[in-house]
């Protein structure tokens, strides 16, 4: 048996629907099995700050719904010194703290890695971010809301699409991932979608626009990941301009309103057992590995692997979109 006996919860980098069901899951599995609960505000600059709380089950009472996360998140430049992370752990050993839950992305875990490495210190991660981009798992909390709410977007945007007969440059979020592009585009019925991963494979707009308006249709609509490799969308805009004047291009950048939103019934259920999931780790000695689903099974990743190794895109998808769009 393992000997924590108190557990801290803090949420990092960018909100994603679905936080605060994980928040409320880690929160009662922990009370459940008899830990103490200390909540930490603002990610790490909160643990540098020392805000903390403790929690009880009344404190995650009617949260599940929520978007965002109670706890609030922010970036620290602090933590990502040495001094900053020693503070850090002095805060934790303050508040007699003998493992910590992170619920976060790519760099949230990978800070956890490096603080759990340099104090020998057992933390649970869970992949909360919209971008679907962490290694190791099918998906993450905050995808599939991010995913219906780009869809309701796209559907508004077509309308106006179709009235003017023109071509729509939507830009999604996924700096490095193209999945929110991809997989917003097939559930869309987009034309197309551009992606960081193919940026240096081929031209994908020239391919694109090679293939022309499809007949049965007076526009198109082209998903487009906020990303250097593949230009941006109002990158995009400007090469069509100049090198296919024929097309009336427009453009939507969908921003933070993909991070917003109540959580879809999946994003709850993913979360409550990933937050549930991560205390049977620590109750089972398991440290410093990210909480992950794979064929509807959860899993224990290594954080090594989580953040260091980049998620592959699934070439079936982009084949299926390729032919369901000519």
């Amino acid at each position: 048996m393992t000997k924590i006996k108190t557990i801290g919860i803090l949420t990092s980098g960018g909100d994603a629907p679905g936080m605060n069901a994980a928040i409320r899951a880690v929160t009662r599995a922990a009370k459940f099995n008899g830990f103490r609960v200390m909540a930490i505000y603002r990610g790490y600059r909160g643990l540098i700050d020392d805000e903390i709380v403790e929690f009880t089950n009344k404190s995650v009472s009617n949260i599940i719904q929520l978007g965002g996360t109670i706890l609030k998140t922010a970036r620290s430049d602090e933590f990502l010194s040495q001094e900053g992370r020693q503070k850090a752990y002095e805060t934790i050993r303050k508040h007699e703290i003998d493992a910590l839950v992170v619920i976060g992305g790519d760099g949230s875990l990978s800070g956890a890695r490096q603080f759990a490495v340099e104090h020998d210190f057992p933390i649970i991660g869970l992949p909360g971010t919209i971008d679907n981009d962490l290694y190791g798992t099918d998906t993450t909390i905050g995808y599939d809301t991010a995913l219906n709410t780009i869809m309701e977007c796209v559907d508004k945007i077509r309308d106006t699409a179709s009235s003017h007969e023109r071509l729509f440059f939507i830009e999604v979020m996924g700096r490095e991932a193209g999945f929110l592009a991809l997989n917003s585009a097939i559930a869309s019925g987009a034309e197309a979608a551009i992606i960081p991963e193919h940026a240096t494979q081929f031209d994908q707009l020239a391919e694109f626009i090679s293939r022309g308006f499809r007949k049965s249709k007076n526009s198109s609509i082209v998903l487009v990941a906020e990303s250097k490799e593949t230009g941006g969308a109002l990158g995009l805009a400007e090469r069509v301009k100049v090198e296919f004047p024929e097309y009336d291009v427009r453009v939507s950048i969908l921003g933070h309103l993909q991070r917003g939103g109540s959580p879809t019934a999946h994003d709850r259920i993913l979360a409550s057992r990933m937050g549930f999931a991560a205390i049977e780790a620590l109750l089972d000695d398991q440290r410093n590995v990210m909480i992950g689903i794979r064929d509807d099974e959860i899993v224990y990743v290594p954080f090594s692997k989580a953040v260091k190794i980049k998620k592959p895109i699934d070439d079936k998808l982009v084949e299926t979109l390729r032919v369901l769009s000519t």
